[in-house]
């Protein structure tokens, strides 16, 4: 696992309040060697830093009223500035963002530097985003303490996309959703285990039938599990028959 010299590393700089969270788990495994390696590299900018008093506070209590906190637009500002005056996009991870898919995941690959910006108490002052044109980002409709976890999970997908982290470049074409399919099961040995095989096809060594075996296995699971990733199959795939790009 190794870069060029010349290589710029992919580079996620996260602005958080709690910078002893990272890399967290990405220093260890395929991620942590990778980082090791050079191919990649982890910043993190202490948002309090940029605060302008002697606390260091970066919230106040909404606007109008109601419950928590929330974090300044001029503190962030600085912080957001300090961070893209290297350039690269900034996302915000939150539940109200857009859905994260496949498709960011390879959008911020190509990127050589991102920034997440992680937010805590209940949000971050609205002005900020649109003054600094920032991409809002969601896991999932569920609500975490802070951003710091759903930056992590996003930046373990980016990382294991980049050249030389998992070494076959077929081992990212199979899995889920680059395909716009679930990925099909697996198994392994023992060929019997707890009463239950190992599907034929799959130790017959008849390579055709086993490629047409694990793509029907992927679109029942879709159609049964995603109703909605089936449709934009099914769609990507007619237009693929008339010859669209």
């Amino acid at each position: 696992m190794t870069t060029k010299p010349d290589d710029t590393p992919w580079t996620a700089c996260v602005l958080t309040l709690f910078p002893e969270m990272f890399p967290g788990p990405l220093g260890h495994s395929l991620a942590g060697k990778a980082l090791e390696a050079g191919i990649w590299r982890c910043e993190t900018v202490q948002i309090r830093d940029f605060a302008a008093d002697r606390h260091q506070t970066v919230d106040d209590t909404p606007a109008g009223g109601g419950p928590g906190m929330v974090m300044r637009a001029d503190v962030l500002g600085k912080a957001v500035d300090h961070a893209v005056a290297q350039g690269g996009p900034v996302l915000y991870l939150t539940p109200r963002g857009k859905p994260a898919d496949q498709a960011l995941m390879r959008r911020l690959a190509a990127e050589k530097r991102v920034t997440f910006l992680c937010g805590r108490y209940e949000g971050i002052d609205e002005r900020l985003l649109e003054r600094r044109g920032i991409e809002e980002v969601s896991l999932g409709d569920f609500v975490l303490s802070g951003g710091e976890i759903a930056a992590l999970a996003v930046m373990d997908a980016v990382v294991r996309l980049l050249p030389g982290v998992l070494g076959a470049a077929e081992t990212l074409e199979e899995e889920s959703f680059e395909s716009g399919l679930l990925e099909y099961p697996h198994f392994t040995r023992p060929a019997l285990w707890e009463g239950l095989e190992i599907p034929p096809v799959l130790t017959s060594g008849h390579h055709e039938r086993i490629r047409e075996w694990r793509l029907s296995e992927a679109e029942r699971i879709t159609q049964e599990r995603r109703p909605d990733l089936w449709a934009r199959y099914i769609v990507a795939r007619n237009d693929r028959k008339r010859g669209k790009p």
